[in-house]
């Protein structure tokens, strides 16, 4: 797919934007005054591979966090998230604490307020990141257009672009986010003829469980499809680390993942299916994330039945294919040999750790 390309800039040593691989963010949820608790989950969502971290900054004093977190080696770039108080964003950047800030210039204060931002952030090539949403267009805008329609979510997105460019300041990612898919994909595309900035895409507020991932899915997943898009993060009512496995997996099906680990391909059932695929899947992936396989990048097929199996993963690397109460192993295609369905998942399991030691020699 042929990708829009946006102006370049670095969150750290993370590029975004001018064709660099899509990056993946998320947000932590705990208290930013707690160091420990921050730190810990800065950790994991670094190890889940998340490439860019939001932090709150609620006040004055969370600075200390973000110098405590940088102290202790934290190398994922971070993002201050600022509302209201310019001064926390100011004295994030002259720590040079923060690999990036995230305002909305509409309510930290008047010009003056964001000529300070943007001189801080200019000095030590901080980029700036404006976050429009639902929520938080103004009130002129809102009456103008009836609503925090698409069309309202952009005229405030590149207003608020607007004041920091009258200060010469042009490292800006810009993001219009809203509960609603149909708004938040519209508002995207307008945005995306009207300016070059990279754009962050997002579903707001999508809730958790089934029904949030395939807002985010269809939301997200659109635009990266149309070109449109150069850092995602997707929003979960859940420990934060899910919405890097959400955000993987919406690159991965369209091709996009920077990292791409296992593709597994397996079919939906019916009633040729003679053995218990769910907990067969199940099972494997479990063991594979146990075992570290899953960023090899194979495609691995687990499939059903034995009789059209191999055909229809034709093109996967690896996989097993089921019939009554046996299954062949196949590579390619080519059936390798067969065996019975209580070895199907052990076998499969070694085929990849030789497939992985092969790869180290």
């Amino acid at each position: 797919m042929e990708r829009r390309i946006s102006r370049a800039l670095k969150v750290g040593d993370v590029a975004i934007g001018g064709g660099a691989p899509i990056s993946i963010q998320s947000m932590t949820n705990t208290d930013t005054h707690d160091v420990e608790a921050t730190y810990a989950q800065v950790a994991r969502l670094a190890s889940a591979g998340c490439d860019i971290i939001r932090i709150t900054a609620p006040d004055i004093d969370s600075v200390k966090t973000f110098e405590a977190l940088k102290s202790r080696g934290v190398s994922v770039p971070l993002v201050a998230d600022i509302h209201f108080n310019h001064r926390i964003a100011v004295a994030l950047a002259e720590a040079g604490v923060v690999d990036k800030i995230r305002i909305n210039p509409g309510n930290i204060g008047g010009e003056e307020n964001v000529r300070a931002v943007a001189r801080a952030c200019r000095a030590r090539g901080i980029p700036i990141r404006i976050g429009v949403n639902s929520g938080s267009v103004e009130r002129s805008i809102l009456e103008k257009h009836g609503g925090p329609v698409p069309e309202a979510l952009v005229e405030s997105a590149l207003y608020h672009a607007s004041l920091l460019e009258k200060q010469d300041f042009y490292d800006i990612v810009l993001s219009v986010k809203a509960s609603s898919v149909p708004y938040m994909i519209e508002a995207n595309r307008l945005l995306a003829e009207r300016t070059s900035y990279p754009i962050h895409l997002g579903v707001t507020e999508a809730g958790g469980g089934n029904s949030a991932l395939v807002k985010s899915s269809i939301g997200i997943g659109t635009l990266l499809a149309e070109g449109i898009g150069d850092t995602v993060r997707v929003s979960l009512t859940d420990d934060p680390t899910e919405e890097i496995r959400a955000a993987k997996d919406i690159l991965a099906a369209l091709g996009l993942d920077k990292n791409p680990g296992l593709d597994i391909v397996s079919c939906p059932t019916c009633g040729r299916t003679k053995i218990d695929l769910i907990s067969l899947l199940a099972e494997f992936r479990r063991r594979a994330e146990e075992l570290g396989l899953m960023s090899l990048p194979y495609k691995v097929a687990l499939m059903g039945c034995a009789v059209n199996g191999p055909g229809e993963a034709r093109e996967c690397d690896i996989g097993i294919a089921g019939g009554d109460g046996v299954g062949l192993l196949f590579k390619r295609g080519e059936i390798v040999r067969k065996l019975p369905e209580s070895a199907l998942i052990d076998t499969l399991i070694r085929e990849l750790l030789s497939m992985r030691e092969e790869r180290k020699t």
